[in-house]
């Protein structure tokens, strides 16, 4: 797919300060650049590349004046970094613009479709499922009975979305991500076996939504798990059953949250963090890598260590954490010296 200097600077509302045919096919680093490659300079420590860079356009601010002779078109913005991030996104629209129904793949004849949809070949469409307008389905993805798909969303390929499911509008699932898979449910009987618990529940995401790669989010036992509007799940992340996350809520990857916890708005939880079942996290919380978290936490916290201190406190005893041999060797001749005074 290529597009010349003149077209993308239409898209960006741009001036051009070169070449307005030159072609590109490809983005890279301005480092990187190679002939037919879109790159773009906004980090000034990075200007000395521009000189040098093979790259055939190059987007610039207004305010830039090369200090030397350039070979790359420039096409120049009110601010680089937030136009190639446009083109980024302009980019994504063009390259998974699909439609169409591609074979071998299986529709049930009672599923409802949207207009302009794209499923993909060996996807499985199953029983009463609804899919929205432009809903995109890639090839090797599982869409259960009795799912609703909203307006817009993605699902990439190899994706599942169990039975009874419901999936918001414009949300993005990854490749590999399992939405609505039995919660972890089993009661030990009087033999000390263990017998499973029904998962009869189901998995809501609403609007705006994205679910990263390999991340699993598990259907409730009973009612649903629920991811509100506009929340961002990172990769290999495991959501056990009936647990809530809230609106604009962003967690990393590789966090466990165990099973009917209920995370507040806006909060922020990095990689690794361990949650524990049945409490309720507040809004706008902070929570550091590899934390772990075994109790109710209140509006606004920050939180770091496991079990997790507040963020300050950890800090401070952070301080002594790494200077306990020399402590303990300073604690113990002030021992002895007391001992050799008696």
């Amino acid at each position: 797919m290529k597009f010349t200097a003149e077209q993308i600077a239409g898209i960006l509302e741009g001036d051009i300060v070169g070449n307005p045919q030159v072609e590109v096919s490809k983005l890279s680093k301005i480092e990187e650049g190679v002939e037919g490659a879109l790159t773009f300079l906004a980090n000034p420590k990075y200007t000395p590349y521009i000189y040098s860079t093979k790259a055939s356009i190059a987007i610039v601010n207004k305010d830039f004046e090369p200090e030397q002779e350039i070979l790359t078109t420039l096409i120049k913005v009110d601010d680089a970094y937030k136009s190639f991030s446009r083109l980024l996104e302009y980019y994504n629209q063009v390259k998974f613009n699909k439609f169409g129904i591609e074979q071998p793949s299986s529709i049930s004849e009672s599923a409802t479709l949207g207009k302009d949809i794209y499923v993909g070949a060996f996807s499985y469409i199953g029983d009463h499922v609804k899919l929205g307008d432009n809903v995109k389905i890639f090839p090797g993805c599982y869409i259960g009975d009795n799912v609703t798909i909203g307006d817009n969303t993605v699902v990439f390929a190899g994706a599942k979305i169990y039975s009874e499911c419901i999936i918001g509008k414009n949300c993005v699932i990854n490749s590999g991500a399992i939405i609505g898979a039995d919660g972890f449910g089993f009661a030990p009987n009087e033999v000390g076996e263990y017998d499973k618990v029904p998962q009869i529940g189901n998995v809501i995401l609403e609007d705006f939504v994205d679910v990263g790669a390999a991340t699993t989010i598990d259907r409730a036992t009973l009612g649903s798990t629920i991811i509100r509007r506009g929340a961002k799940l990172d990769n290999q992340i495991q959501i056990a059953h009936n647990v809530e996350v809230g609106k604009n809520t962003v967690i990393a990857a590789q966090t466990g949250v165990a099973g009917s916890t209920k995370i507040g708005e806006n909060c922020q939880i990095g990689g690794q963090v361990g949650i524990v079942g049945h409490i309720t996290i507040g809004n706008g919380v902070k929570i550091q890598a590899q934390s772990g978290i075994g109790r109710n936490v209140k509006d606004n916290e920050v939180l770091q260590g496991s079990p997790a201190l507040s963020y300050g406190d950890y800090n401070k005893s952070y301080v002594y954490f790494k200077n306990l041999p020399k402590l303990a060797k300073s604690i113990n001749a002030l021992e002895k010296k007391g001992h050799g005074n008696s």
